[in-house]
């Protein structure tokens, strides 16, 4: 038997992505090992799947590479307990509950989103201290997100503080989600959540079926009558999905453009490539670290033998690096060829449901800085997100200059 590739960096530690080093680990792998293994971290053992076509390769194929049998990120969830959401699943069960949060997010109900992102944009950066320091995260990109993650849920609007912090929660993978301390309070909290989430729906159940999510929810054959724990996980799942990828694609696109002045002159002078630098932005950011497969039988990857119930990692942070695919792929390029290609949304069944309504933000926000003719300047390094599951920055400070 052909030993395993071995990977001499744990690319799950956090501090890789705290400190912005992960670079070079992942450029090593996918020069020298494009899937290795990994046997020992706090997560236990993993396989990584680091270049482009070797991720899609394993998205294109459910059956083999499960999401149901195991969790989707590299932890087996809070204190090992299962997180059953239609992300979570393979067909058909994820055919039939994705079907019905689809339907909350078809082009006519995108039209309307469109107006509704535009309004709130204009209206939060009008509000911005021009000339003074502030943070973008907590000014700008969690008060867009969460807003309009307000508005797809017709969450009562006072209340919508509550969805970050539960967003924050639920998407935190780290090793203290192991421990029994963190379990009770996860559980607590998410019962809260789940106890207001109840009450919206009890409400939606007895009108007649709406467009927004949560009566589509409520109305349909594959999710009206969840369970108490499946219920917790397809919100915390819309929630973060709604939320945490684009917040931190918005804080990268301070960043990139900082990098890359360049850029933001040929965006001024040519507007019809902002579409494409959202697409370029979520690339170069990648808001989704990784996504994680449990192999259901034995299979061969990349020349590496892998066998049935080992966990193995996609990690999009590399593949949207890969030079085979992204020329100068470190480059923050907003007239990049093929920004679409990015793995940043997932690919295949699981790719994400929301990807337009994350364009449509990006795509405004970019637009209003145009159209107010700012300059948004880092005054100090930004504070980045422990964590190898999400990418993205906790703290950003910022000063605007107009002109």
């Amino acid at each position: 038997m052909t030993a395993r590739a071995l990977n001499p960096v744990d690319v799950s530690d956090s501090t890789l992505y705290t400190e912005d080093k992960w670079r070079e680990p992942f450029a090593q792998l996918r020069a020298e090992a494009p899937v290795s293994w990994r046997a020992d971290s706090p997560y236990g053992g993993y396989w990584s799947v680091a270049t482009h076509d070797l991720i899609q390769q394993v998205e294109l194929d459910p059956a083999t590479y499960s999401s149901q049998t195991g969790n989707i990120t590299i932890a087996e969830g809070v204190a090992g307990s299962e997180f059953p959401n239609f992300i979570a699943m393979d067909p058909p069960r994820h055919t039939e509950q994705r079907r019905v949060v689809a339907a909350a997010f078809t082009p006519s109900q995108m039209l309307q989103r469109e107006r509704q992102v535009r309004e709130r944009t204009k209206e939060l950066l009008d509000a911005l201290p021009v000339g003074e320091t502030f943070c973008w995260v907590n000014q700008v990109a969690v008060p867009l997100t969460i807003g309009m993650l307000a508005i797809v849920l017709d969450f009562p609007w006072e209340e919508r503080d509550s969805l970050r912090k539960w967003s924050d929660m639920a998407s935190n993978v780290s090793p203290e989600v192991m421990t029994e301390e963190y379990t009770q309070k996860f559980f607590a909290e998410m019962g809260i959540m789940l106890a207001r989430f109840d009450a919206l729906l009890e409400e939606r159940r007895v009108q007649p079926p709406a467009d927004d999510l949560l009566s589509r929810m409520v109305h349909s054959e594959a999710m009206g009558n969840l369970t108490a724990i499946e219920k917790i996980a397809n919100i915390a799942l819309l929630i973060v999905g709604g939320n945490d990828t684009t917040r931190n694609s918005m804080g990268g696109l301070v960043e990139a453009l900082h990098k890359y002045p360049d850029q933001l002159e040929r965006l001024r002078a040519d507007r019809s490539l902002i579409s494409n630098a959202s697409q370029e932005i979520v690339r170069w950011q990648s808001p989704v670290t990784h996504m994680r497969r449990t192999l259901t039988k034995d299979a061969e990857l990349g020349g590496q033998s892998l066998k049935a119930g080992e966990k193995i990692v996609l990690w999009y942070i590399s593949g949207n690096r890969d030079e085979s695919v992204f020329a100068d792929a470190e480059r923050y390029d907003v007239a990049r060829a093929n920004a679409r290609r990015h793995v940043g949304f997932g690919h295949g069944i699981h790719r994400c449901v929301g990807a337009r309504l994350a364009e449509i933000q990006l795509d405004t926000l970019i637009e209003e800085l145009l159209n107010r003719n700012w300059q948004v300047v880092p005054q100090a390094a930004p504070t980045r997100l422990a964590s190898p599951f999400l990418h993205g920055f906790t703290a950003m400070p910022v000063q605007i200059s107009a002109g």
